[in-house]
């Protein structure tokens, strides 16, 4: 997986080098190993361009604590400092770092998802960050069409539940 690729170019750079070490391992090894190559996306500008980068890329893990922060422009060090008053005021609902903002952050999953899709059909779709172990956020991952999520281990059974909910009330409403 190869984070803050913003171009496919770079993609196209960097699997280039990836391509070319499997090689040399299978050569000297004699053990056929398959892998895949995909990206983060954790930038704006990856989103938006995710067709592009769908046509190297064989999955997308979204990294949505920096997609968070690339996308609002704010360190998530420093939003501690006003993110409560954010609250308090009616500004947001809640803390992006928390709960995925459906709104902005998760439209450009759902804009990189649909694009990426359009040129890969098969494409691998995730998350990564600590939105995975989050119920709301993985209702989110659910209606986008998700194929997984990931959260550090203590959230991983909160995830599975959230999942295992999603899954139920999507099929109810299908």
């Amino acid at each position: 997986m190869v984070p803050l690729v913003g171009l496919r170019e770079e993609l196209d750079f960097v699997k280039a080098r990836i391509d070319a070490v499997a090689r040399d391992v299978i050569g000297e090894s004699g053990v056929d190993i398959t892998y895949l190559v995909g990206t983060m996306i954790e930038l704006p500008r990856a989103a938006i361009r995710a067709h592009a980068i769908a046509e190297v890329a064989e999955f997308f893990s979204f990294g949505t604590n920096d997609l968070t922060q690339t996308t609002f422009g704010i360190s998530r060090d420093d939003a501690a400092s006003f993110l409560m008053t954010y609250q308090q005021k009616g500004i947001i609902e809640h803390d992006p770092f928390v709960t995925i903002d459906i709104d902005g952050v998760g439209e450009l999953v759902r804009i990189a998802s649909d694009k990426g899709r359009s040129v890969r059909p098969d494409i691998k779709l995730g998350i990564c960050g600590e939105h995975g172990g989050d119920p709301a956020s993985v209702r989110f991952c659910e209606s986008v069409g998700l194929d997984y999520v990931s959260c550090s281990p203590f959230r991983v059974p909160i995830a599975r539940l959230a999942a295992a909910q999603a899954a139920i009330e999507k099929a109810r409403t299908a």
